[in-house]
């Protein structure tokens, strides 16, 4: 008897990132690969290193770790949930990393240059080229440190911690966000819980999901703007873009929904609310990272987040006493720099000078 499609078995959809334990072995491979990648081109921003980021991700990560990353970066289907947590990918060294710096500001590079190796070799493995976006701290370097500051601790940005970290993709304001992001935790005393959502989640596209391909919905930058600046020319897009069976995802919940300023019509509001009550509940929160786990994530398919937590304090048998706070790197690449010459920096390919939904900044 031959089987109609409604007889065959369903798969579900993915609700969790896959998540690998890296090998004593692997890790020590990535370390040595790094170190012998230092040794030769000195920083991980070297042209001469970025250039031939690809072979170097092939030759020097072990196989298994390259085969996954090169997977998540052609796979789409609806297995597809769009993060790889790599556990205990990298050692770090908490007494040469020294106290956690008051902000991002303060980073001694020469500290991160080695986990600047190791992170960029896991976008060339995609493959992917590391970019940096004027828009995020007038450039600031393809490896950005995340670190709590007091004075933005309600705010919906990196920095912030004492309020729930709204699931967002990076970068939502713009037409051409990164491609994929890895979040590299250096430290995280206080057991903070990182959160994911995948748009692949909700299964098949349903009536609701099909509404938000509607160019009808506004974003404004997010918490790292002043009002005005942030909400920039009144453009409209659509949160889920691509293919129609098996879409994509631009979305922020804290400025498309939270923030009164974005000044949505009434249906695009109502939609969005009634896609944040089902998409909430697909949420991932039950992954807390420790020093050199890693995040990888495909941005056009996978939100993040963080829960709130308290800095620089921790809980020890049932008492909470002073703890470096919590330090994470980022970085993020595009799958081709060609797509984005219109959009980058005259005299550097990796400096992209978007501002709000294809607004070019002048360079200077």
């Amino acid at each position: 008897m031959k089987l109609k499609n409604e007889d065959l078995p369903r798969k579900l959809p993915p609700m969790a990132p896959l998540i690998v334990e890296v090998s004593p072995i692997e890790r020590a491979i990535i370390k040595s690969s790094a170190l012998q990648l230092q040794k030769e081109f000195g920083h991980y921003e070297s042209p001469e290193y970025i250039t031939a980021l690809h072979l170097n991700a092939y030759n020097l990560l072990p196989e298994r770790i390259a085969a996954l990353l090169t997977n998540l970066s052609t796979d789409f289907s609806s297995a597809q949930y769009g993060a790889i947590v790599f556990k205990g990918l990298a050692d770090v060294d908490q007494d040469a990393l020294g106290p956690t710096p008051a902000s991002w500001k303060e980073s001694d590079d020469n500290k991160l240059n080695l986990y600047g190796f190791i992170s960029s070799l896991l976008h060339g493995a995609v493959p992917s080229k590391p970019v940096q976006y004027y828009v995020q701290r007038k450039g600031g370097g393809i490896l950005h440190a995340i670190i709590p500051e007091e004075n933005m601790s309600f705010s919906q940005t990196g920095a912030g911690s004492k309020t729930d970290l709204f699931v967002h993709t990076e970068d939502a304001f713009l037409y051409h966000p990164a491609d994929f992001l890895s979040f590299l935790y250096l430290r995280n005393e206080e057991q903070v819980n990182s959160t994911l959502y995948s748009i692949r989640s909700h299964g098949e596209p349903d009536e609701l999901m099909k509404a938000l391909f509607r160019n009808i919905y506004k974003c404004p930058k997010d918490a790292n703007f002043d009002v005005e600046e942030a909400l920039g020319a009144q453009e409209t897009t659509s949160v889920l873009y691509g293919n129609a069976k098996r879409p994509f995802i631009r979305f922020d919940a804290a400025e498309q929904i939270y923030n009164e300023q974005a000044d949505q019509t009434p249906e695009a509001l109502d939609i969005l609310k009634q896609f944040w009550a089902k998409a909430k509940l697909l949420i991932y929160d039950q992954f807390i990272p420790n020093a050199g786990d890693l995040i990888f994530v495909n941005n056009h398919l996978c939100a993040h987040g963080r829960t709130a937590f308290k800095a620089g304090v921790k809980a020890v048998d049932g008492k909470i006493i002073p703890c470096e706070r919590r330090q994470m790197l980022r970085m993020m690449s595009k799958s081709s720099l060609i797509h984005m010459q219109s959009l980058a920096h005259p005299e550097n390919p990796f400096l992209i000078m978007e501002d709000h939904y294809g607004k070019v900044i002048t360079a200077h």
